[in-house]
């Protein structure tokens, strides 16, 4: 396994970007790794390493980089007050810039391949992907949203809105009980997806709670994670291989 550390320019500074991909048999599809609220932390890395291991070229950005500088958020009120300042300043918008900063890198990289691209975000970054696939249809081809967190807003950016351009397929694993995409956004999610005849699998996962995914911390279900493994590694592997 390759894991190199990198600074990579964006229209609004320098995002950290962390990339895994294997030493063989490359080049390899890119996927990126989009992390969630609590920040690039030591599960991340171990997840991202995990997906790249199966043949990806995996891209792991510190998008909180609007803020200062990385760093790891802990529990406390302060983290928590200054963690919700950083996700605002991550939107569906600028989140464009990101991902064609990261893929101008993917491309002068020889482990890279070229073609169709794929997106797995988790709790803020579950919509963001969407946003992804809605932006660029022609490039991103499978698109994972896990416990993705505020998937259907009032706002025009909402992620269950304008899905009329995307081509990708896109997974839900989505948890019951989850107070940032209640049961009854699931309804509007599907109406939306099927109006728009983008192809979706959608898992309502009802013995787990929002962050189950990532493990080390009481919230991870490891039923309900290795269920998400299953189902990005099949997206990935239908689109992407």
């Amino acid at each position: 396994m390759i894991t190199k550390e990198l600074g990579i320019t964006t229209p609004e500074g320098e995002m950290p970007t962390w990339i895994y991909h294997p030493t063989h048999d490359g080049p390899s599809p890119v996927v990126l790794y989009l992390m969630d609220a609590p920040s690039i932390r030591p599960a991340l890395h171990q997840m991202a390493a995990r997906l790249a291991s199966a043949g990806y070229y995996v891209m792991l950005p510190y998008l909180f980089y609007r803020g200062g500088p990385f760093r790891e958020f802990g529990a406390s009120d302060e983290d928590m007050h200054q963690r919700r300042e950083f996700m605002d300043q991550v939107n569906p918008t600028n989140i464009l810039g990101d991902i064609d900063a990261l893929l101008a890198v993917a491309a002068s990289d020889d482990a890279a391949g070229d073609g169709k691209v794929g997106a797995v975000g988790f709790c803020m970054s579950g919509g963001l992907v969407i946003s992804a696939a809605r932006a660029l249809p022609d490039r991103v081809a499978a698109v994972a949203s896990i416990h993705g967190a505020w998937l259907v807003k009032d706002t025009d950016d909402s992620p269950h809105k304008g899905l009329d351009s995307v081509q990708a397929e896109i997974y839900f694993g989505w948890a019951d009980n989850d107070a940032t995409a209640p049961p009854e956004d699931v309804p509007i999610m599907e109406q939306a997806l099927q109006a728009a005849g983008v192809s979706y699998t959608l898992d309502f996962i009802t013995t787990a709670v929002h962050g189950y995914a990532p493990p080390g911390s009481d919230r991870y279900d490891e039923a309900a994670s290795e269920l998400h493994w299953e189902r990005v590694h099949s997206l990935m592997r239908r689109h992407l291989r």
